[in-house]
């Protein structure tokens, strides 16, 4: 066991082999009755020893979305705002940078506590301190119900926004207790976790709270005009079976306060698998670009200057969309539905000029990867250019993938780059994607990701292999067996994009 006295009280973690472990410290009040919709709000001190060896709730989502192994998934509540502290056991010489991973799923799934985001091997083998956390994810963090605020139930927006600074303030506060250097704090997520990357950036509070930033596989458009989530969280409440709902009658507000969390989970997921089906590409739980606590679209905030120019990793992997074709149809990733996508975007010329990029469209191969590029690369690119100006800035493509991973029709898919980030190609799970071979290559791109990875969160900057990008070369690192730097790739896909947002709610 190891005793860290926090500024809330003492925590106790593990002890396993040669790290030590605190699982599920509060970070936040529980966001439950009257705080349920409101801003992340002070711990109460606690006396006496406070045991953190075991993972406390995920935050509110479907079963099966916070499944963390084989034993079936983590429970879930309300009260779910803790995070997740791993430190090397050796002594240090002096404070070791931070690597704080904010995990994804859509800003609807997820957990901190699946396994491979302990971060055991990443802080071993760079001497960093990692630390993972939940926020509230759905109608609970994502969904802008402060329209049907009253005098004495108000209501917050960007809740799930607000909880991720909440627990950059606690890493302000703490991690010096713990080994780690307050100063020197890399926040770095995926898919939903690398747009809150983005969308901190972006985020006047979150000012000194971090000093560089790693984005892997950024849908980087999602944010929400305050008009759209005013919308949809219209639709949320009309599912909840709410008559009225006037935001002056109290109606509204009176059902969000009294249901029970699964029946407001359970409507606002009514109202996003409506959105989906009808608009694949848009999705409706997002950051909400409310005028106050995200002032500007992050995309715009970070092309004028307006966002904090800290260094930044920003990249996507080259076969994104193949997970989604196979499990998950919230991607547009058929002509069918890359036709839907495209003609919103309002650009008549639009699908013309993409599909022209696209060399064999219609084809299933072609059409996924257009998805993919849509949703993930394209607004990639525009952070890239945007942040290059101001800020130094590196671009990365991961292209590898082992045989095994090929064969079954993946590739590089959304997520993949998990894997060898926290290490783990050499685990259980590793060893059996390459099962058709390729091990030592897939170690060799676990190097090149951890290496890079490490050399950034120590130094800001990633090894001497691999140049910024700027608007004028664009530089990106293709991490491949071997790894290489390409100028400008697929250059004909990113002038078919060039201007492309994701179209309107409606």
């Amino acid at each position: 066991m190891v005793d860290i006295t926090t500024a809330d009280g003492v925590v106790r973690g593990l002890r396993r082999r040669r790290i030590a472990q605190w699982r599920s410290i509060p970070f936040a009040a529980p966001p439950v009755g009257d705080l349920r919709f409101r801003a992340p709000q002070p711990v109460e001190s606690w006396s006496g020893v406070r045991m953190a060896t075991e993972y406390g709730f995920a935050a509110m989502q479907q079963r099966d979305g916070a499944r963390i192994g084989p034993r079936g998934p983590q429970p879930t509540s309300e009260d779910c705002l803790t995070l997740n502290v791993t430190a090397p056991l050796a002594p240090a010489t002096a404070p070791r940078p931070v690597m704080v991973f904010i995990h994804g799923g859509g800003y609807v799934l997820g957990t901190s506590a699946l396994r491979l985001y302990s971060g055991a091997r990443l802080a071993l083998r760079g001497d960093v301190i990692v630390v993972s956390f939940n926020y509230r994810l759905g109608a609970f963090g994502y969904v802008d119900f402060s329209e049907f605020s009253t005098a004495t139930r108000p209501f917050e927006s960007n809740l799930g926004l607000r909880d991720q600074v909440a627990a950059l303030r606690w890493v302000q506060r703490n991690i010096a207790a713990f080994g780690g250097d307050p100063n020197n704090v890399t926040i770095f997520g995926e898919s939903a976790g690398a747009h809150a990357v983005v969308s901190l950036l972006a985020t006047p509070a979150a000012a000194g709270l971090f000093h560089r930033g790693i984005a892997q596989s950024a849908p980087a458009d999602w944010s929400l005009t305050a008009e759209e989530a005013r919308i949809f969280a219209r639709r949320c409440v009309e599912n909840l079976g709410v008559d009225n709902i006037d935001a002056t009658s109290g109606e509204a507000a009176e059902a969000l306060t009294s249901a029970g969390a699964n029946d407001i989970r359970k409507a606002a997921d009514r109202a996003i698998a409506d959105v989906l089906w009808r608009q694949p590409g848009s999705f409706p739980a997002a950051p909400v670009v409310d005028g106050d606590f995200l002032p500007m679209d992050p995309i715009d905030a970070i092309a004028a200057g307006r966002a904090h120019a800290v260094p930044l990793i920003i990249g996507t992997n080259r076969d994104e969309a193949t997970l989604f074709k196979r499990w998950d149809r919230s991607l547009p990733t058929t002509p069918g539905q890359l036709h839907v996508a495209l003609s919103r975007c309002g650009d008549a010329d639009l699908e013309k000029r993409v599909v022209a990029a696209y060399p064999g469209y219609p084809s299933r191969r072609a059409a996924v990867r257009m998805g993919g590029d849509f949703v993930f690369w394209r607004p990639t690119v525009e952070v890239l250019e945007g942040h290059s100006r101001h800020a130094p800035t590196y671009a990365y493509r991961l292209d590898y993938a082992p045989r095994a991973v090929q064969l079954a029709g993946f590739g590089a898919t959304h997520a993949f780059d998990l894997i060898p980030v926290f290490g783990g190609v050499d685990s259980a799970i590793g060893r059996g994607l390459t099962v058709a071979g390729g091990y030592r290559d897939f170690l060799a791109v676990q190097r090149e990701f951890q290496d890079n990875w490490l050399s950034f969160a120590r130094k800001g900057e990633p090894l001497p292999s691999w140049p910024q990008y700027t608007e004028q070369r664009r530089s990106t690192r293709i991490i491949d067996s071997p790894a290489r730097v390409e100028v400008d790739p697929d250059r004909a896909k990113r002038l078919a994009w060039h201007g492309v947002r994701v179209p309107a709610l409606v």
